[in-house]
């Protein structure tokens, strides 16, 4: 197998993401990926058995994108909440520019690959956040009383489910900025320790 670092796979992939959320995945060819890749055909197939095998890197791509921008933003931040809002802000951010592919993600995924799929492409993400909790626990800033490995899990699952309804799922019923802040405060009251 071809490697992955020789900047071919991520020309595939970045193509791959703007054809199909430009003309959706049934629309899309192999032909289109890689003519706005500028790479050969048989390019494709050193990395990719079908179009379908796309999927699971497009995800496993845009969570590195999120979770890079998330620790960048977050470098020199000592606060737990001040991480948790960084957090926040760049999965709702992400969701928002993304969100054609998050869906053809999750439906992909969905149909072809198994929940141990989706749990490794997050364990990277798991892990950091587990580490920036165990350290929020050692300051005092969190509970001790947690189960740290799901509580992470649950961190991140409810951040990204509550971007996925307010962009995807268009539950824009009130402020963006009130949604989050709302999101905020449910895990702080969740996490705090009672004065």
């Amino acid at each position: 197998m071809a490697s992955n670092s020789d900047g071919k796979y991520h020309k595939i992939l970045q193509a791959a993401i703007e054809v199909i959320s430009e003309k959706g995945l049934d629309k899309t060819s192999i032909s289109d990926i890689v003519k706005k890749a500028g790479v050969a055909q048989g390019t494709f197939y050193l990395y990719f058995p079908s179009k379908m095998a796309l999927i699971p890197a497009i995800a496993d791509n845009l969570l590195t994108i999120t979770v890079e921008k998330i620790k960048e933003k977050t470098r020199g931040k000592e606060s737990f909440w001040d991480v948790l809002t960084v957090m926040i802000d760049e999965t709702f951010h992400i969701t928002n520019e993304y969100k054609d592919v998050i869906v053809l993600c999750y439906s992909g995924l969905a149909i072809d690959y198994s929940m141990e799929k989706w749990e490794a492409i997050y364990q990277p993400y798991y892990q950091w956040l587990v580490e920036v909790l165990d350290k929020a626990i050692g300051e005092g800033e969190v509970i001790h009383e947690i189960q740290v490995k799901w509580t992470a899990k649950m961190i991140i699952n409810l951040i990204e489910s509550s971007a996925e309804r307010f962009y995807i799922s268009h539950d824009q019923d009130t402020s963006l900025d009130v949604f989050k802040k709302e999101i905020f405060n449910f895990l702080k009251r969740s996490l705090l320790k009672s004065q």
